[in-house]
Protein backbone atom coordinates (compact mmCIF):
# COMPACT_ATOMS: atom_id res chain seq x y z
CA UNK A 1 0.00 0.00 0.00
CA UNK A 2 1.34 3.40 -1.06
CA UNK A 3 0.89 6.18 1.47
CA UNK A 4 -0.03 9.69 0.41
CA UNK A 5 1.99 12.72 1.50
CA UNK A 6 -0.72 13.78 3.97
CA UNK A 7 -0.68 10.33 5.57
CA UNK A 8 3.10 10.48 5.92
CA UNK A 9 2.86 13.90 7.53
CA UNK A 10 0.26 12.65 10.01
CA UNK A 11 2.45 9.64 10.85
CA UNK A 12 5.46 11.92 11.39
CA UNK A 13 3.43 14.19 13.67
CA UNK A 14 2.24 11.19 15.71
CA UNK A 15 5.81 9.91 16.03
CA UNK A 16 7.02 13.33 17.20
CA UNK A 17 4.20 13.56 19.76
CA UNK A 18 4.96 10.09 21.11
CA UNK A 19 8.67 10.89 21.25
CA UNK A 20 7.89 14.07 23.20
CA UNK A 21 5.71 12.12 25.65
CA UNK A 22 8.51 9.58 26.17
CA UNK A 23 11.03 12.35 26.81
CA UNK A 24 8.71 14.06 29.31
CA UNK A 25 8.17 10.76 31.14
CA UNK A 26 11.92 10.13 31.29
CA UNK A 27 12.85 13.59 32.59
CA UNK A 28 12.17 12.78 36.29
CA UNK A 29 14.40 9.69 36.05
CA UNK A 30 17.14 11.69 34.29
CA UNK A 31 16.92 14.40 36.95
CA UNK A 32 17.13 11.76 39.66
CA UNK A 33 20.24 10.28 38.05
CA UNK A 34 21.80 13.74 37.77
CA UNK A 35 21.17 14.44 41.47
CA UNK A 36 22.68 11.12 42.48
CA UNK A 37 25.89 11.95 40.55
CA UNK A 38 26.19 15.59 41.66
CA UNK A 39 28.11 16.99 44.61
CA UNK A 40 26.20 17.99 47.78
CA UNK A 41 27.20 21.63 47.25
CA UNK A 42 25.63 21.66 43.77
CA UNK A 43 22.42 20.22 45.21
CA UNK A 44 22.35 22.84 47.95
CA UNK A 45 22.74 25.61 45.36
CA UNK A 46 20.06 23.99 43.15
CA UNK A 47 22.40 23.86 40.16
CA UNK A 48 21.33 20.34 39.16
CA UNK A 49 18.82 19.93 36.30
CA UNK A 50 19.33 17.03 33.89
CA UNK A 51 23.14 17.03 33.89
CA UNK A 52 25.36 16.13 36.87
CA UNK A 53 27.28 19.05 38.41
CA UNK A 54 30.68 18.36 39.99
CA UNK A 55 30.46 14.67 39.10
CA UNK A 56 31.02 12.36 42.08
CA UNK A 57 30.35 8.75 43.11
CA UNK A 58 30.07 9.70 46.79
CA UNK A 59 26.37 8.92 47.08
CA UNK A 60 26.71 5.53 45.41
CA UNK A 61 29.69 4.69 47.58
CA UNK A 62 27.52 5.37 50.61
CA UNK A 63 24.87 2.99 49.27
CA UNK A 64 27.32 0.21 48.38
CA UNK A 65 29.09 0.46 51.72
CA UNK A 66 25.86 -0.37 53.53
CA UNK A 67 25.87 -4.21 53.73
CA UNK A 68 22.20 -4.32 54.70
CA UNK A 69 21.24 -2.59 51.44
CA UNK A 70 23.11 -5.12 49.29
CA UNK A 71 21.70 -7.98 51.35
CA UNK A 72 18.19 -6.58 50.91
CA UNK A 73 18.75 -6.30 47.15
CA UNK A 74 19.84 -9.95 46.92
CA UNK A 75 16.92 -11.11 49.07
CA UNK A 76 14.45 -9.15 46.93
CA UNK A 77 15.88 -10.65 43.72
CA UNK A 78 15.49 -14.18 45.13
CA UNK A 79 12.02 -13.34 46.45
CA UNK A 80 10.95 -11.93 43.07
CA UNK A 81 12.03 -15.08 41.22
CA UNK A 82 10.27 -17.35 43.72
CA UNK A 83 7.07 -15.30 43.77
CA UNK A 84 6.97 -15.11 39.96
CA UNK A 85 7.33 -18.89 39.58
CA UNK A 86 4.78 -19.65 42.29
CA UNK A 87 2.31 -17.07 40.96
CA UNK A 88 2.59 -18.34 37.39
CA UNK A 89 2.05 -21.91 38.59
CA UNK A 90 -1.02 -20.95 40.61
CA UNK A 91 -2.40 -18.87 37.74
CA UNK A 92 -2.00 -21.73 35.25
CA UNK A 93 -3.53 -24.30 37.61
CA UNK A 94 -6.49 -21.98 38.24
CA UNK A 95 -7.10 -20.90 34.64
CA UNK A 96 -6.74 -24.21 32.80
CA UNK A 97 -9.49 -26.25 34.52
CA UNK A 98 -11.97 -23.40 33.97
CA UNK A 99 -11.65 -23.88 30.20
CA UNK A 100 -13.40 -27.29 30.40
CA UNK A 101 -17.11 -26.93 29.69
CA UNK A 102 -17.85 -30.21 31.48
CA UNK A 103 -16.27 -29.05 34.75
CA UNK A 104 -18.94 -29.36 37.43
CA UNK A 105 -19.59 -26.08 39.23
CA UNK A 106 -17.55 -24.06 36.70
CA UNK A 107 -19.91 -21.07 36.86
CA UNK A 108 -19.85 -21.13 40.66
CA UNK A 109 -16.04 -21.19 40.69
CA UNK A 110 -15.90 -18.32 38.20
CA UNK A 111 -18.31 -16.28 40.30
CA UNK A 112 -16.41 -16.88 43.54
CA UNK A 113 -13.07 -16.03 41.93
CA UNK A 114 -14.35 -12.82 40.32
CA UNK A 115 -16.06 -11.85 43.60
CA UNK A 116 -12.63 -11.55 45.25
CA UNK A 117 -11.63 -8.89 42.69
CA UNK A 118 -14.20 -6.42 44.00
CA UNK A 119 -14.48 -7.30 47.69
CA UNK A 120 -11.74 -7.90 50.25
CA UNK A 121 -11.67 -8.22 54.01
CA UNK A 122 -9.44 -5.18 54.63
CA UNK A 123 -6.17 -4.53 56.38
CA UNK A 124 -7.09 -5.47 59.96
CA UNK A 125 -8.81 -8.79 59.12
CA UNK A 126 -5.89 -9.69 56.88
CA UNK A 127 -3.45 -8.95 59.69
CA UNK A 128 -5.48 -11.11 62.09
CA UNK A 129 -5.52 -13.90 59.49
CA UNK A 130 -1.75 -13.75 59.00
CA UNK A 131 -1.29 -13.82 62.77
CA UNK A 132 -3.57 -16.82 63.20
CA UNK A 133 -1.63 -18.65 60.46
CA UNK A 134 1.68 -17.88 62.23
CA UNK A 135 2.96 -16.01 59.19
CA UNK A 136 4.04 -12.84 60.98
CA UNK A 137 7.80 -12.34 60.68
CA UNK A 138 7.83 -15.27 58.29
CA UNK A 139 9.14 -14.77 54.72
CA UNK A 140 6.24 -16.86 53.45
CA UNK A 141 3.96 -13.92 54.22
CA UNK A 142 5.50 -12.19 51.20
CA UNK A 143 4.74 -15.15 48.92
CA UNK A 144 1.52 -16.95 49.84
CA UNK A 145 -1.08 -14.15 50.26
CA UNK A 146 -0.30 -12.58 46.87
CA UNK A 147 0.55 -15.72 44.90
CA UNK A 148 -2.52 -15.39 42.63
CA UNK A 149 -3.90 -12.35 40.84
CA UNK A 150 -7.47 -12.82 39.65
CA UNK A 151 -6.98 -10.22 36.94
CA UNK A 152 -3.96 -12.08 35.53
CA UNK A 153 -5.82 -15.38 35.81
CA UNK A 154 -8.68 -13.97 33.71
CA UNK A 155 -6.16 -12.85 31.07
CA UNK A 156 -4.65 -16.34 30.89
CA UNK A 157 -8.06 -18.03 30.92
CA UNK A 158 -9.19 -15.83 28.02
CA UNK A 159 -6.10 -16.85 26.08
CA UNK A 160 -6.76 -20.54 26.79
CA UNK A 161 -10.28 -20.06 25.45
CA UNK A 162 -8.73 -18.98 22.15
CA UNK A 163 -6.83 -22.25 21.71
CA UNK A 164 -8.80 -24.43 19.25
CA UNK A 165 -10.70 -27.24 20.95
CA UNK A 166 -9.68 -29.55 18.10
CA UNK A 167 -6.10 -29.58 19.40
CA UNK A 168 -7.20 -30.75 22.82
CA UNK A 169 -9.69 -33.25 21.43
CA UNK A 170 -7.13 -34.80 19.10
CA UNK A 171 -4.68 -35.16 21.99
CA UNK A 172 -7.37 -36.74 24.19
CA UNK A 173 -8.18 -39.23 21.41
CA UNK A 174 -4.52 -40.26 21.49
CA UNK A 175 -4.84 -40.95 25.22
CA UNK A 176 -3.44 -37.70 26.63
CA UNK A 177 -4.63 -36.72 30.11
CA UNK A 178 -5.40 -33.08 31.05
CA UNK A 179 -1.92 -32.55 32.48
CA UNK A 180 -0.30 -33.75 29.24
CA UNK A 181 -2.63 -31.50 27.23
CA UNK A 182 -1.60 -28.55 29.39
CA UNK A 183 2.14 -29.19 29.16
CA UNK A 184 2.34 -30.34 25.53
CA UNK A 185 -0.24 -28.06 23.87
CA UNK A 186 -1.40 -25.08 25.95
CA UNK A 187 1.84 -23.94 27.58
CA UNK A 188 3.99 -23.96 24.39
CA UNK A 189 1.32 -21.83 22.68
CA UNK A 190 1.12 -19.47 25.67
CA UNK A 191 4.71 -18.20 25.75
CA UNK A 192 3.83 -14.53 25.00
CA UNK A 193 1.04 -14.25 27.56
CA UNK A 194 3.06 -16.13 30.20
CA UNK A 195 6.01 -13.78 29.68
CA UNK A 196 3.66 -10.81 30.04
CA UNK A 197 2.15 -12.16 33.25
CA UNK A 198 5.63 -12.96 34.57
CA UNK A 199 6.59 -9.33 34.02
CA UNK A 200 3.45 -8.17 35.84
CA UNK A 201 4.14 -10.45 38.81
CA UNK A 202 7.86 -9.62 38.95
CA UNK A 203 7.32 -5.84 38.85
CA UNK A 204 4.55 -6.10 41.44
CA UNK A 205 6.74 -8.07 43.84
CA UNK A 206 9.83 -5.93 43.26
CA UNK A 207 7.90 -2.72 43.96
CA UNK A 208 5.86 -4.12 46.84
CA UNK A 209 6.58 -3.02 50.39
CA UNK A 210 3.21 -2.57 52.14
CA UNK A 211 2.90 -6.26 53.07
CA UNK A 212 6.43 -6.29 54.50
CA UNK A 213 5.71 -3.06 56.37
CA UNK A 214 2.62 -4.61 57.98
CA UNK A 215 3.73 -8.17 58.65
CA UNK A 216 7.52 -8.08 59.12
CA UNK A 217 9.51 -6.53 61.92
CA UNK A 218 12.76 -8.44 61.31
CA UNK A 219 15.05 -6.36 59.13
CA UNK A 220 16.58 -9.56 57.67
CA UNK A 221 13.47 -10.14 55.55
CA UNK A 222 12.85 -6.56 54.45
CA UNK A 223 12.61 -6.25 50.63
CA UNK A 224 14.47 -3.52 48.83
CA UNK A 225 11.53 -1.12 48.60
CA UNK A 226 10.92 -1.22 52.36
CA UNK A 227 14.66 -0.79 52.94
CA UNK A 228 14.59 2.21 50.61
CA UNK A 229 11.58 3.58 52.47
CA UNK A 230 13.42 3.33 55.77
CA UNK A 231 16.61 4.87 54.37
CA UNK A 232 14.77 7.88 52.95
CA UNK A 233 12.90 8.40 56.22
CA UNK A 234 16.13 8.22 58.23
CA UNK A 235 17.94 10.62 55.90
CA UNK A 236 15.01 13.03 56.05
CA UNK A 237 15.18 12.97 59.85
CA UNK A 238 18.93 13.67 59.71
CA UNK A 239 18.34 16.54 57.28
CA UNK A 240 15.72 18.10 59.55
CA UNK A 241 18.03 17.77 62.55
CA UNK A 242 20.85 19.36 60.54
CA UNK A 243 18.74 22.32 59.49
CA UNK A 244 17.65 22.86 63.08
CA UNK A 245 21.25 22.77 64.27
CA UNK A 246 20.86 19.57 66.30
CA UNK A 247 23.33 17.60 64.18
CA UNK A 248 26.36 18.65 62.20
CA UNK A 249 26.75 18.44 58.46
CA UNK A 250 25.67 20.26 55.33
CA UNK A 251 21.98 20.83 54.62
CA UNK A 252 20.52 18.81 51.73
CA UNK A 253 23.40 16.36 52.07
CA UNK A 254 20.91 13.49 52.02
CA UNK A 255 19.30 14.39 48.67
CA UNK A 256 22.07 12.78 46.62
CA UNK A 257 21.96 9.67 48.82
CA UNK A 258 18.19 9.44 48.38
CA UNK A 259 18.55 9.70 44.61
CA UNK A 260 21.32 7.08 44.56
CA UNK A 261 19.22 4.71 46.67
CA UNK A 262 16.23 5.09 44.35
CA UNK A 263 18.37 4.53 41.25
CA UNK A 264 20.04 1.50 42.82
CA UNK A 265 16.62 -0.04 43.55
CA UNK A 266 15.07 0.86 40.18
CA UNK A 267 17.74 -0.10 37.64
CA UNK A 268 17.54 -3.93 38.03
CA UNK A 269 13.88 -4.14 37.05
CA UNK A 270 14.51 -1.72 34.17
CA UNK A 271 17.27 -3.98 32.89
CA UNK A 272 14.92 -7.00 32.88
CA UNK A 273 12.23 -5.31 30.78
CA UNK A 274 14.06 -5.24 27.38
CA UNK A 275 14.51 -9.03 27.55
CA UNK A 276 10.73 -9.50 27.83
CA UNK A 277 9.68 -6.58 25.64
CA UNK A 278 8.90 -8.56 22.49
CA UNK A 279 6.83 -11.06 24.48
CA UNK A 280 5.17 -8.22 26.37
CA UNK A 281 4.05 -6.42 23.20
CA UNK A 282 2.78 -9.65 21.70
CA UNK A 283 1.06 -10.69 24.92
CA UNK A 284 -0.88 -7.47 25.54
CA UNK A 285 -2.13 -7.45 21.91
CA UNK A 286 -3.32 -11.05 21.84
CA UNK A 287 -6.97 -10.13 22.09
CA UNK A 288 -6.82 -7.21 19.68
CA UNK A 289 -7.33 -9.25 16.48
CA UNK A 290 -9.99 -11.91 16.12
CA UNK A 291 -10.66 -14.42 13.37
Amino acid sequence: MVKSKSTKVVDAVIVLILFGVIVICLLPMVNLLARSLSSPLAIVNRRVSIFPVDFTWESYQYVFKDPSFSRSMLWTAILTVICTLVSLTMTILCAFPLTYDNLKGRKVFNTLIIFTMYFSAGTIPNYILMKSLNLLNNPLVLILPSCLSVFNMIILRSFFYGVPDSLRESAELDGANPFTVLVRIYLPLSTPVLATLALFYAVGRWNGFSDALLYLTKADFHPIQLKLYNIINNLSAIEIATQEGIAGGAPQMSDGMKAASVMFATLPILVVYPWLQRYFIKGVSLGAVKG
